[in-house]
């Protein structure tokens, strides 16, 4: 018997950037005989594999396209062109795998013998980032591929995270960043000190993340319906990172009507793109996000439903909740929200087959019963302030307002986010 142990360096976090390099210790071990045990010739006591094979796959997994991933997975099996296509039988499809890396070839370990491989491999840019949505999923699994002589081919797979890269969408972000770094350049140059090596691309990455998550540009939105203006939302900023706090307040000193209670979600909005329907360009608002972003939601709904029924058909999309802050803010002048951005999502990207998006969903429950004014209460004088007290009304007729906010969710560095990869094994026996 042969004991395979994959472990990962970075064994605090399995979580990598796109063009990351992943490092891999796999160990090969043939266990000591028991002591009561004699070997009777030379091959019971040697262990013998054929050949091992590393290599990283990507697999997508889509549900709303089950014949072709399945007639792919047939074709892939059947003529396929190694036999660790074989003994893969992972669902989903193969979307990117890179070139096989051989360990050895015929390799014999004497008991208590131990060989030690270390698997260096980069992540490829062009690939999405791990995802478990709704009815599509991405993940990344690094496959060790091992045949004994005469035995069939026995695969250990070690999972792995895989974030996108945040790289500057425009002229403009790549200016600003290029802006931040230092004058060391022109400083004189000094023959003893060693010469600066130019960053990364996952360094300037990093460095282009900090620097976009970081602007503060407070955005103003005036929230009103039919009868009034609501309140006055405030957002200090529109783009965040894994794991950061998206503060916001709302002010209700200016409002015309009152608002009885509010709930505020983050939610994730998963857009299946067929590819006979209409797609819009990446990093630009769907027409469903610009109706939603409009001051007044119950216009633009009514719009959303009329005008984008043919853009509905072709394009379905799947919302799911995370964050959730609810608050009854009758009486209040201002408040605040605070949602937490869990670690574990998946921050906004796109593919050919889904636009993953975020966004801020409001629910605003308002009332113009003249029985909830408190005008009465701020008018009254000193010496009839003990005679007076406010009775709730039995019946309120309200009004729910909804209305939803897109906002943009980056990666954050693969170190902050602590995930624990462990010691994967497999015997051959």
């Amino acid at each position: 018997m042969i004991e395979i142990n994959a472990k990962l360096l970075r064994d605090q976090s399995a979580v990598f950037m796109c063009g990351e390099v992943v490092e891999c210790l796999i160990d090969f071990i043939h266990p000591s005989l028991p002591e009561h045990k004699i070997s009777q010739s030379n091959s019971d006591i040697l262990e013998n594999l054929a050949w091992a094979t590393v290599q990283l796959h990507c697999y997508c997994n889509a549900s709303f396209n089950e014949k072709t991933v399945h007639d792919a997975a047939t074709n892939r099996n059947v003529g396929g062109s190694t036999s660790l296509n074989a003994s893969n039988q992972l669902k989903g499809e193969v979307l990117h795998s890179t070139e096989p890396k051989i360990l050895f070839c015929d390799l014999r370990l004497s008991p208590g013998e131990a060989k030690q491989f270390l698997y260096r491999e980069t992540v490829p840019l062009s690939t999405p980032p791990t995802y478990r949505g709704i009815r599509v999923k991405y993940y990344y699994k690094i496959t060790v591929a091992t045949q004994r002589l005469g035995s069939t081919v026995q695969a250990l797979n070690i999972p792995i995270r895989v974030l996108p890269l945040p790289l500057p969408q425009s002229d403009l972000d790549e200016a600003i960043t290029l802006n931040d770094e230092s004058n060391e350049d022109l400083a004189p140059n000094n023959p003893f000190l060693e010469k600066k090596r130019p960053p990364s691309r996952i360094e300037y990455a990093l460095h282009y993340l900090r620097g976009v998550t970081a602007r503060r540009r407070p955005n103003f939105f005036m929230i009103n319906n039919k009868w009034g203006k609501v309140g006055r939302f405030c957002l200090f900023k529109s783009a965040y990172k894994l794991g950061e706090d998206i503060v916001a307040t709302i002010d209700f000193s200016c409002g015309t009507i009152k608002c009885v209670q509010l709930s505020v979600t983050l939610q994730c909005e998963e857009t299946e793109l067929f590819r006979g329907g209409i797609s819009t360009a990446a990093g630009t608002p769907s027409p469903k996000e610009e109706s939603i972003g409009a001051e007044s939601p119950d216009v633009a709904a009514n719009s959303s439903e009329a005008g984008n029924e043919p853009e509905r058909q072709k394009n379905i999309s799947r919302v799911t909740n995370y964050s959730k802050h609810h608050e009854v803010c009758l009486g209040m002048l201002q408040t605040q929200v605070i949602l937490p951005i869990p670690l574990h999502v998946t921050p906004t990207f796109r593919t050919d087959l889904i636009e993953v998006s975020w966004r801020l969903h409001f629910q605003f429950v308002t009332s113009t019963n003249a029985e909830l004014s408190s005008e009465m209460l701020l008018d009254r004088t000193t010496e009839n302030e003990e005679e007076l007290e406010w009775v709730a009304p039995t019946d309120v007729a309200i009004e729910t307002m909804i209305w939803s906010l897109p906002i943009t969710i980056y990666p954050t560095a693969p170190l902050q986010i602590p995930q624990p990869c462990g010691e994967y094994k497999l015997n051959i026996k």
